[in-house]
């Protein structure tokens, strides 16, 4: 999967250290992935939601953070819509970031 965009991750993880292992370690994974579907995501990520509108909610670090990220399976994009801290995802609608 290509993931667009790094640079998002790299700016939270700056503000936030505790998150910079678990982020560089999800887009390694990511990047190497396949997806053709929400449920080859689940089968490498079990506990990620799926929500519709080709959004995926990941929890980082054991929930403290989220992650949505917009999925295009047939063209192998991944697109970073949001970081977050999880008080920060209780406050956006995942399926229109």
């Amino acid at each position: 999967m290509r993931i667009i965009a790094k640079r998002t991750l790299r700016e939270f993880w700056e503000r936030h250290p505790d998150s910079k292992e678990q982020l560089q370690a999800w887009y390694k994974t990511v990047s190497d992935e396949r997806w053709d579907s929400p449920a080859r995501v689940r089968d490498i990520y079990p506990r990620a939601s799926i929500i519709g509108n080709n959004r995926v909610v990941f929890r980082i670090r054991g929930n403290r953070y989220r992650l949505v990220a917009e999925v295009f399976y047939p063209g192998q994009l991944v697109y970073i819509r949001f970081v977050g801290t999880h008080e920060q995802y209780n406050k956006i609608n995942a399926k229109e970031v």
